[in-house]
C-alpha cells in the first residue's frame, strides 16, 4: 500500500482538514474576544502559536491511533512516538526562542522593509524604549475619496484638525503630525505602524467633497491585533465639518476611556471661523506650510491674507501666517524686513484675539533667533511651550536654539523630547543624528541620519557629511557636503557647492579655488551674506576672515553658520582671540549672562569668557 493510501485509510487528511477549520474559527473568536477582556497583546500571540504546534501533534495521534469497532488500536507506535518526541522538543525550542532566546529585531519589525525598519527604530535609538501605552493613537492622513484630487487639502486639513484636538488631551499620547503622515498613501501593515510610532491605536478613515456636502469615513484599529474596534460614517454640509471632526474626535476618547479636563468635557473641536470660504483658504496654505513648500509661499501667504479678509477675527489664520511669515526668508531673503514686520503684527493679532495659541509665540521665537535677539527668542519660546508642551514645532525651535547657542546637553535631552512626540520628523533626526556624531555614537548616528534622508530632508547631506568626515571618508564626505549645501547657494554660479566641497577635502590647490568662488561672490556684494560662504571660509583655514564678515550682520540661515562652532571642527574657530568679541558682538555674551555658561565656555578670573 502506498503512503498516500495509508495517509487516507488512517484519516489523516481528515483529520488536519477538521484541525485546520476549527483552529480558524477559533483564532478569529480569540481575536474578538481577546481585545474585549483587555487582554495582553502577547496572550493572543500564544494562543496562536498553540494552535500552530497543535496541528502536526494532532496528525501524529491520526497516524498512531485508530478508533475501531474492537477498540483503540495502535499502528506504528515507535516511529510515531519518535516523531511525537521530535516535535514536542521542536515545541519546546519554539517556546523557548519566543520567551528567552528572541532577537530583538525580530518582532513586529521582520514584516516590514528596511526602510521601515529603520524608522521603527529611530525612537529607541533617540531614548530608552518604554511599553505602548494603551492609552495613545495616530492619526493617519484620511483618503480623498472626492472626484477632484486637488481636494487633498481638505482630506489633510480634516485629519489635522483631529489629531490637534486630541493631542490636547493630557491623558492621551499622540504621536505627532510628520510621523503620522509619512505613511501617507502607502499600504502599511498597522502593526508595524503601531511598533513604529509607540501607540497602541490607528485612527484612518476617508473624506469625500462634492460642492458643499461633506462625508467622512473614520475607523479606530487596535495595533497590536488588527481588530478594528470601532467604525462610522458622517455625513453634513461644509458648514457641519467642525462638529463632524468633534464626533469623530469624542468617539475617540470614548472608545479609550481617557479623562477630559476642562473645556475638553464639553467641547474638543472649536470652530475657528464661521466662514467657510475663509477655513478652506486656510487649509490650502496650511499643506502648503507643512510641505515647507518654499516656492509656494508667496501664493499661500495671500491665500491666508485673503482669508483674513473674509474673516479678520480669525485667530489661526493671524497665527500661522506669523508663522509662514517667520520662516520666508528661508526661501527668499528679499522678503527679511517685511517678513519680519509681518510676524510681530500677525502674532500680536493672534495673542489678542485667542491668548490659548501657542503658534505665535513659537513664531516670534523663530523670528527674534533669525534676529539674533537670543534672549527675547527664548522668552517667546518658553511662553509658546507653556501654553502647549506637545507642540512639536516651538519644541524643536526650542531645542535647535539650545544647539545653536552652545548648551548642547540639553539641546541633545530636547531633541529626544522632539522624537518621542513626532518620531519620523526628518529635521529633528538630522539635528540629533548631527548631535551623536559630536559625541562620539556614530552607529546610532547614522541610523538616525540615514532616515532623515529616507524620509526626504532636502539638506540631509549637512549632516550625511560631517558622519563621514568623523570617520575619515573624505571622498563621501564631500559627496553630502555639496548635496547638503547646495539648496543654499542658489546665488552663486552652478557648480559651485561642488568646488568648495572638492576644496574642503583636497589639496591646497582645491582649496585655493574654493575661496576663489567665494570671493568672486563677495565681490557682488550681496545684501545678505550666504552663512554656507562664511561657514566654509571657517573650515578652508580663514576663521578670523570669516567671524568678521559674520559680525556684518544678519546671514541667509543663522543655524549654518553657528552650528559648526560646536562640532569637533569648529575648536579652532571657537578658541580663536576673535571669537567672543564675535560672540559679544551677535548677542551670545548677552545670553550666557543670563542663562549661564554654555557647554563649551566657562569665565575666567577676568569674567571673560573662554571656549575649549
Amino acid at each position: 500500500m502506498s503512503l498516500f493510501d495509508e495517509l487516507k485509510r488512517r484519516k489523516v487528511f481528515k483529520v488536519g482538514a477538521a484541525y485546520l477549520v476549527v483552529a480558524w474559527l477559533s483564532v478569529q473568536a480569540a481575536s474578538i474576544g481577546f481585545p474585549a477582556f483587555d487582554a495582553p497583546p502577547w496572550a493572543l500571540r500564544i494562543f496562536i502559536l498553540v494552535i500552530f504546534l497543535g496541528f502536526p501533534i494532532s496528525l501524529v495521534f491520526a497516524w498512531a491511533f485508530e478508533v475501531t469497532p474492537d477498540g483503540l488500536k495502535t499502528e506504528g507506535v515507535r516511529g510515531s512516538k519518535r516523531f511525537l518526541l521530535i516535535t514536542a522538543g521542536l515545541a519546546a525550542l519554539a517556546f523557548a526562542w519566543y520567551f528567552k532566546g528572541q532577537p530583538a529585531y525580530l518582532d513586529a519589525r521582520q514584516t516590514q522593509t528596511v526602510s521601515e525598519t529603520v524608522s521603527a527604530g529611530v525612537a529607541a535609538a533617540a531614548a530608552p524604549s518604554a511599553p505602548i501605552s494603551k492609552k495613545s493613537i495616530a492619526v493617519l492622513p484620511f483618503v480623498n475619496m472626492s472626484a477632484d484630487k486637488d481636494q487633498e487639502y481638505f482630506s489633510d486639513g480634516i485629519s489635522e484638525e483631529i489629531l490637534n484636538a486630541l493631542a490636547q488631551v493630557k491623558d492621551l499620547k499622540v504621536a505627532g503630525r510628520t510621523s503620522s503622515f509619512q505613511y501617507k498613501g502607502k499600504n502599511n501593515d498597522l502593526r508595524a505602524v503601531g511598533q513604529a510610532l509607540g501607540v497602541a491605536h490607528i485612527l484612518e478613515g476617508s473624506v469625500r467633497k462634492q460642492g458643499d456636502k461633506v462625508r467622512i469615513t473614520a475607523q479606530l484599529i487596535q495595533t497590536d491585533s488588527g481588530f478594528h474596534l470601532w467604525s462610522e460614517s458622517y455625513d453634513g454640509d461644509l458648514k457641519d465639518v467642525f462638529q463632524l471632526q468633534e464626533s469623530i474626535a469624542r468617539s475617540i476618547t470614548d472608545k479609550l476611556q481617557v479623562i477630559l479636563q476642562g473645556d475638553q468635557v464639553q467641547r474638543l473641536v472649536e470652530a475657528p471661523t464661521k466662514n467657510t470660504e475663509a477655513y478652506t483658504l486656510y487649509l490650502q496654505a496650511t499643506q502648503v506650510f507643512n510641505r515647507r513648500d518654499g516656492a509656494r509661499f508667496p501664493a499661500a501667504i495671500a491665500q491666508l491674507e485673503q482669508a483674513l479678509k473674509l474673516d479678520a477675527n480669525f485667530a489661526r489664520a493671524h497665527a500661522r501666517l506669523a508663522a509662514m511669515q517667520s520662516v520666508a526668508a528661508n526661501y527668499d531673503p528679499g522678503v527679511r524686513d517685511s517678513a519680519a514686520k509681518a510676524v510681530e503684527e500677525h502674532a500680536r493679532l493672534a495673542t489678542k484675539l485667542d491668548p490659548r495659541l501657542a503658534e505665535p509665540h513659537a513664531a516670534l521665537g523663530a523670528l527674534y533667533t533669525r534676529q539674533r535677539r537670543y534672549v527675547e527668542a527664548f522668552e517667546s519660546l518658553d511662553r509658546a511651550l507653556e501654553l502647549d508642551p506637545n507642540d512639536v514645532t516651538a519644541n524643536f525651535w526650542h531645542a535647535t536654539l539650545l544647539c545653536t547657542t552652545g548648551y548642547l546637553t540639553k539641546c541633545d535631552a530636547e531633541l529626544d523630547r522632539v522624537l518621542e512626540i513626532d518620531p519620523m520628523m526628518p529635521n529633528a533626526l538630522s539635528w540629533r543624528g548631527r548631535e551623536l556624531v559630536r559625541t562620539g555614537d556614530l552607529a546610532k548616528a547614522e541610523l538616525l541620519l540615514r532616515r532623515s534622508e529616507d524620509v526626504g530632508l532636502a539638506h540631509a547631506g549637512l549632516s550625511l557629511g560631517v558622519l563621514a568626515d568623523a570617520r575619515g571618508n573624505q571622498a563621501e564626505a564631500e559627496k553630502y557636503w555639496a548635496l547638503g549645501n547646495r539648496p543654499f547657494l542658489n546665488e552663486f554660479p552652478a557648480g559651485s557647492a561642488e568646488i568648495i566641497a572638492h576644496g574642503l577635502y583636497s589639496d591646497a590647490a582645491a582649496k585655493a579655488k574654493a575661496i576663489e568662488v567665494i570671493d568672486q561672490y563677495l565681490a557682488t556684494k550681496p545684501e545678505t551674506l550666504s552663512a554656507v560662504a562664511i561657514s566654509a571660509l571657517m573650515q578652508l583655514g580663514q576663521p578670523q576672515r570669516a567671524l568678521a564678515l559674520a559680525r556684518r550682520g544678519i546671514t541667509s540661515n543663522e543655524a549654518i553658520l553657528l552650528n559648526p562652532l560646536w562640532d569637533n571642527t569648529g575648536v579652532g574657530v571657537r578658541t580663536s582671540p576673535e571669537f567672543i568679541a564675535f560672540a559679544r558682538d551677535i548677542g551670545l555674551v548677552r545670553l550666557w549672562d543670563k542663562l549661564g555658561p554654555p557647554d563649551l565656555c566657562a569665565k575666567n578670573g577676568k569674567g571673560d569668557y573662554v571656549c575649549h
